[in-house]
């Protein structure tokens, strides 16, 4: 299925091809925890930016592998490139539309992430 994507004021627009019922990852890290990501990771070849590339702006932390994109406009992060797949993207599945037949919440312990990485690994094949 393909879904359209976006940040709250719409500058970002995206589409992302994933299944009606999906898995994702509810992370505790210190900038899941405070921004409300559900991780949505998919394949790069499954994720198209239609708009907005002039209005991303990245921020990176720590090890700065993840490249955690934000809009200039209204701050919303639709999408990034996660430091446990950087050959993919995570797709906060809150910016979708419409959302997925079927979504599992799973937790993923991210004060812990090199502890548990590995189990994320698959998701962007």
């Amino acid at each position: 299925m393909i879904y359209q994507g976006s940040c709250h004021c719409g500058a970002i627009t995206f589409e992302v091809e994933a299944p009606d019922e999906v898995e994702v990852e509810n992370c505790n890290c210190s900038i899941c925890n405070m921004s409300g990501f559900l991780h949505l990771i998919v394949p790069q070849h499954h994720f198209r930016l239609i708009s907005g590339a002039d209005n991303i702006t990245t921020y990176t932390f720590n090890t700065g592998v993840a490249k955690h994109t934000f809009c200039k406009t209204c701050g919303i992060k639709p999408f990034y490139i996660p430091r446990s797949n950087p050959d993919g993207v995570d797709v906060n599945l809150r910016c979708l539309t419409p959302q997925p037949k079927a979504v599992k919440i799973v937790a993923f312990d991210g004060q812990n992430w090199e502890q548990h990485a590995y189990t994320l690994a698959h998701k962007s094949l």
